[in-house]
């Protein structure tokens, strides 16, 4: 921990990564807040010319720090290195395609003072055209209802608990705060306490699932995972993703692999682990090979 954390600010801390010119409007939300912040921007050895000139322009910024790595070390442990330099007693990370409100850090900040047992909060986070991603609140992906998920199976829920899937339905109105088992890593809030507790984000993750990682670690740390549907984010997704889809497919389905094997029981199970991994990567080859194949 830094030997001086601020009481009441909260640090921002957006990964980059060949991120495109969006980042620029991520910060200015962030700087446009109406609680007191500071952001730290660690960039992943960005090469694209629009990345470089949006963060020499924001280096006038006393409110912002930036890191630069030499390399692309991954998104877990690239947040990890921003959290080492962050002076404030909560952290929020942010991706650099989502553009936050006015009011959404203090929202966050508020939420966490009425529920001081809440080591981790998660918001309603909108696609582009305003509809809610189904990642903004979800359950463990164990193996079963994975299975639900794939078989539409968890269509029918509402008849058995044990049909449910990953996938949790929209509430049916704005909920102030609900516990869950996960939220989206697009934006993540955490008390500091909580972050440094759980050791930060598991770096044997390079991008993807390390989310669902860190939300669990938080709930086996006794501490909630809270998602407030009144907080709002825009999600413009895949600023980077898009320019490298098969690297990103990789590492994804890494994660996934990765996370099965820490926690689904069902990875104890060795024909069930064969299975497992080879499901995993098959649906890599399908999503990731085939296609660039045809074209």
């Amino acid at each position: 921990m830094p030997a001086a954390v601020q009481s009441g600010l909260t640090s921002v801390i957006i990964v980059t990564a060949d991120s495109g010119a969006i980042v620029g409007d991520c910060v200015a939300r962030v700087l446009a807040s109406d609680a007191d912040v500071e952001i730290i921007v660690v960039d992943n050895a960005s090469t694209q010319p629009a990345v470089a000139t949006t963060l020499a322009a924001l280096l006038g910024e006393d409110r912002l720090q930036l890191l630069r790595n030499n390399q692309n070390i991954g998104f877990g442990p690239a947040c990890n290195r921003g959290a080492a330099l962050a002076r404030g007693d909560a952290l929020l990370f942010l991706n650099p395609d989502c553009l936050i409100e006015t009011g959404t850090v203090s929202g966050m900040r508020r939420v966490h003072a009425r529920h001081p047992e809440a080591g981790l909060i998660g918001v309603r986070v909108e696609d582009a055209g305003g509809a809610p991603e189904a990642a903004m609140r979800r359950r463990d992906p164990t193996l079963r209802r994975a299975l639900m998920t794939i078989s539409g199976l968890d269509r029918h829920a509402d008849r058995h608990p044990l049909l449910a899937g990953i996938r949790m339905p929209p509430p049916a109105s704005p909920t102030d705060v609900e516990a869950v088992d996960a939220v989206s890593g697009a934006c993540l809030y955490l008390a500091r306490d909580a972050f440094d507790a759980v050791g930060g984000f598991d770096e044997d993750y390079f991008l993807h699932c390390e989310d669902l990682d860190l939300c669990r670690r938080v709930r086996d740390s006794g501490r909630l995972v809270l998602f407030a549907g009144t907080l709002r984010v825009r999600h413009q997704q895949g600023s980077s993703s898009r320019r490298r889809p098969r690297f990103v497919s990789k590492h994804k389905h890494r994660g996934m692999w990765r996370y099965f094997t820490r926690f689904d029981p069902a990875a104890r199970v060795l024909p069930l682990r064969a299975l497992v991994w080879l499901g995993i990567w098959v649906h890599y080859w399908a999503r990731s090979i085939l296609p660039r194949r045809r074209r």
